[in-house]
Order: structure tokens, then C-alpha cells, then sequence
């Protein structure tokens, strides 16, 4: 019996025009690459050490103790339960949990929330939802670099990048900026704007936003008829600044704890929250999506949830995790002094290198450091180069075994600054500036 003779063809041309562009955006994420060999003083001495990545991995032993106390499967776990938006136990513990930790000023039902497999498939389905193919979603640059695919990939929307220059990206006048962006879009294409999005605290600048500059967005969102999306992943994860005592820090306020019916319709209003972040378990992939006044929005997910299915285990685990007050009152205050401590040890380390950092923030778990100074400094005569600095820097980085994240790919307006991630042990971080001071010196 003969083989199958296929025909000889380039690989893309069996792909659709998506698929093509996933190929190319795909072989330009590096992260997974870096994932398969991550670095292990016990089991991988040679792998890649990351510091580039959002997973915070101060307080893991404290939860997987929890969890495994406390885990309890049954036969409904092993079904589709309550359905594909979550379970009635999950969305219950969501709703207590929120109205505890985010003061909201209407209580959140359980009827309000959709859950999903993480913050990145409850961002698409917004997307999805709200956004012709082709009109803009607002995002204001440096941004979390993952925005863009959950926005843009298989939604189809457009990702409309707001340049800040030398005005504050969380500042009242930064919102003038966001109003021209959609000013612009709308003459050249013709197109409308459908939304904003905002990460409060922001990624990867590490602080909050002013209630001021909220207020204006919604008045902005609301004369447009656009939705706003705010990203509360990091909210708990807001800490003491020990070093940087000179500056007044904004504290974390919930778009949920406000009476925001007098700036904008609260159905165009929805709020983004997880367990990656906060609990440091970016593995369970539970994400929700808070939308108090939208139940069609709720239908429609009815249709989308499918694909977004958080499994019966993460299920029970969050909802367990999540019920019990005395646990997540004690697991946030250690992570928040934890969170504390290894920024303060990170910038002491900068600071000894005379590497340049933003100062000032007060939440989340990275800081925005500008590379490209010191290296430029260590070697003048690459000053000018054709090639991009960030690339430059970013691939001696790599050669050193250490993974930084790609300012560009954050949408950094300059060269040479890169998002350096600190919720890790001391000794991880030790390793980790070794690595970066050699490959920049």
C-alpha cells in the first residue's frame, strides 16, 4: 500500500490569515522558550533564571499547605457542574470575598461575576463582546504586553496604543491624550472606538491611579458611549515602599467601591480580577469578570463561556481558598510584607550598580529599569548603533542565562528600559542581578 503524496506547499499555506499571524506572533514569544528550561539551584543549575515574568512565588509553600489541607473533591466536580461561567460555591466565595476586600459600594452578587479559565480569556470575551472586527480598544503605553493578543488576536479588534511623552500615564491630563488617540483613530479609519482599558495598579509602572483620573475616564468613557475595562488583578497586592520615602504614594481604590451612576452608565463598567496575582497562582487559571449591570452581557457569555471553562479542581480550591476569611485576611498581610521586603532588597541592589529605576511605586510586583543607561555607559562606542538597543541588551541578557521582560514588547516609548519582576526569594534575586550586572557590564 502506496503513502500519501501531499502536496508540496509553503507550511503557511494551509493556515488562514489568522493562523498566519498567530505563526508570526508565536515565534516571537520567547517566554515559553524560557519556561521549558527555567532555572533550579537544585534540579537546574544551568536553566534560565526569569525575572521577567509576573508570577509571585514569595508565599507558594503557605498556599499549597492550604490546599492541601483543605482539598476536597465530589462527584459534582467531576461534572460540568453548575455550568461553564462557574460553579454556584465559586461564584458565591468570589462575591464574599470582593465585598470584603474591595468595600464595594454595591454589594457584588454572585449573579454580577463570570468566571474564567484567567484574566486573559475574561479580557477576549470583552473584547469579543463589545468590539467589531477592525474598531479601537484605548491602551495606554508602557502597557502589559499580553494586552495586545487577548484584545486584538482572535477578537480582531484593534489595540490602539496611547502615546504618554513626558506627561504621567496615570495623571488627569493623561486622559486629554487618550480623547485625541480616539479623536484620530476615528477621522483615519472611520472606525469607532468601542472601549478603554485600564490595569489598576498599573503593569508595569507598579502604582495606582488617582481617583481624579478615574473620575475623568468615566466622564470620557461615558460622552463616547465606550466601555471601561478596569484590570484589578494586583489589587491586593499593594505595600509599603521603604526606600522611596520622599514621595507621596496613591493607595489602591476598586472602581467597585464607588457611586460612579453620576460620571458614567454603570453598564458600560466592568471590573477584572484573579487568583494569579494576588494568591501567586497563576497555575489555577481563575479569572472573573464583575459586571454589575450588564445582563446581556451575561447572556452572551452564555455562548462564549465554553471556551473559557475554569476545571471542577481550580473550582473547588478557589472557592475553599476564598470562604475563609482567617486564611486570606493573614495570606494578604504576609504578602504584602514580603512583597515589601524583596523590593526594598531589589532597588538596595540597583542602587549599589548605579542602575536607574522608576521610583515611587507601591504595588504590584516589578519595577520599570532603565538598562540601556549603564550599558551604554559600559560601552560607549555602541552608542548609535543601527540596531535596537533594547534587542541589544535584551539578547546579552538571554546569553547570560537571565529573562528580563522586553521594554518594547511593554510598550516603553525609550530605548533600554525593561519590567524586572521581584516577588521572588532573595536568593533568587541575588542570582539574578549577578546575571544582569555581568551581561551589561
Amino acid at each position: 500500500m502506496g503513502s500519501i503524496g501531499y502536496p508540496d506547499v509553503q507550511p503557511l499555506e494551509i493556515f488562514s490569515k489568522r493562523g498566519q499571524n498567530a505563526v508570526e506572533l508565536g515565534s516571537k514569544r520567547i517566554i515559553w522558550d524560557v519556561i521549558s528550561d527555567m532555572w533550579n539551584p537544585d534540579t537546574n543549575p544551568s536553566g534560565i533564571l526569569s525575572i521577567g515574568m509576573a508570577e509571585n512565588t514569595l508565599l507558594h509553600n503557605t498556599l499549597l499547605q492550604y490546599i492541601e489541607a483543605n482539598f476536597r473533591l465530589s462527584a459534582e466536580h467531576l461534572t460540568y457542574n453548575n455550568g461553564s461561567m462557574g460553579s454556584n460555591a465559586l461564584r458565591k466565595a468570589v462575591s464574599h470575598f470582593l465585598n470584603r476586600h474591595f468595600n464595594a459600594f454595591r454589594p457584588v452578587e454572585p449573579s454580577h461575576i463570570l468566571m474564567t479559565n484567567g484574566c486573559s480569556s475574561a479580557i477576549e470575551h470583552l473584547s469579543w463582546a463589545f468590539v467589531n472586527p477592525g474598531e479601537g480598544v484605548l491602551l495606554g503605553m508602557p502597557y502589559y504586553s499580553t494586552f495586545i493578543a487577548d484584545i486584538s488576536l482572535r477578537p480582531e479588534a484593534v489595540v490602539i496604543p496611547v502615546k504618554m511623552g513626558n506627561v504621567d500615564p496615570l495623571s488627569i491630563e493623561s486622559v486629554d491624550l487618550y480623547e485625541k488617540a480616539a479623536v484620530e483613530f476615528e477621522a483615519s479609519t472611520g472606525r469607532r472606538v468601542r472601549a478603554v482599558i485600564l490595569c489598576n495598579p498599573h503593569n508595569p509602572l507598579g502604582r495606582c491611579y488617582p481617583r481624579e483620573t478615574i473620575d475623568k475616564f468615566m466622564e470620557f468613557c461615558q460622552s463616547k458611549q465606550m466601555h471601561l475595562i478596569s484590570d484589578e488583578i494586583y489589587a491586593l497586592s499593594v505595600w509599603e515602599n521603604r526606600v522611596d520615602k520622599d514621595i507621596p504614594f496613591t493607595p489602591f481604590e476598586s472602581i467597585l467601591s464607588r457611586d460612579i451612576t453620576r460620571l458614567i452608565d454603570p453598564s458600560l463598567v466592568h471590573v477584572l480580577w484573579g487568583m494569579s496575582k494576588d494568591f501567586g497562582a497563576n497555575g489555577l487559571r481563575v479569572g472573573a469578570i464583575i459586571s454589575q449591570s450588564n445582563p446581556e452581557l451575561h447572556i452572551a457569555q452564555k455562548c462564549l463561556s465554553l471556551y473559557s471553562f475554569v476545571s471542577g479542581m481550580s473550582d473547588q480550591i478557589t472557592a475553599s481558598i476564598l470562604s475563609d476569611d482567617h486564611f486570606t485576611d493573614k495570606y494578604i498581610e504576609m504578602n504584602r510584607e514580603r512583597l515589601s521586603l524583596s523590593h526594598q532588597f531589589l532597588v538596595h541592589a540597583l542602587n549599589k550598580h548605579k542602575i536607574e529605576y522608576l521610583r515611587g511605586c507601591n504595588a504590584g510586583f516589578f519595577l520599570w529599569v532603565n538598562l540601556g543607561a549603564k550599558y551604554l555607559a559600559a560601552h560607549p562606542e555602541e552608542e548609535g548603533r543601527a540596531t535596537d538597543l533594547t534587542d541589544r541588551i535584551f539578547q546579552k541578557l538571554l546569553d547570560n542565562k537571565v529573562y528580563v521582560a522586553h521594554g518594547t514588547a511593554y510598550g516603553s516609548e525609550n530605548p533600554g528600559w525593561f519590567r524586572l519582576v521581584f516577588a521572588h526569594p532573595i536568593p533568587w534575586l541575588m542570582e539574578a542581578m549577578a546575571r544582569i550586572v555581568c551581561a551589561i557590564q
